[in-house]
């Protein structure tokens, strides 16, 4: 298994797969009956992002805590 150096949240395979995951929920989406779209739409949608926001999210708090621990004390 290959190693890579990650720099930020967006490097991370699980947030491709998530951001990839939610374009296609997206488009396929568009393509359903019309009384279905705006409830089932608008929840799919907003639950396939919250999967994103999340990811980046916990990455910036991981991130945050790093910083505080590496800081100097006064």
């Amino acid at each position: 298994m290959e190693y890579m150096r990650v720099a930020d949240y967006k490097d991370l395979r699980v947030y491709k797969l998530a951001f990839d995951a939610a374009m296609e929920i997206f488009e396929l989406s568009r393509k359903w009956p019309s009384e279905e779209r705006f409830w089932l739409t608008h929840q799919i949608r907003r639950s396939s992002r919250s999967v994103c926001t999340n990811i980046a999210e916990a990455w910036r708090k991981r991130r945050y805590q790093a910083a505080r621990s590496d800081a100097p004390r006064s």
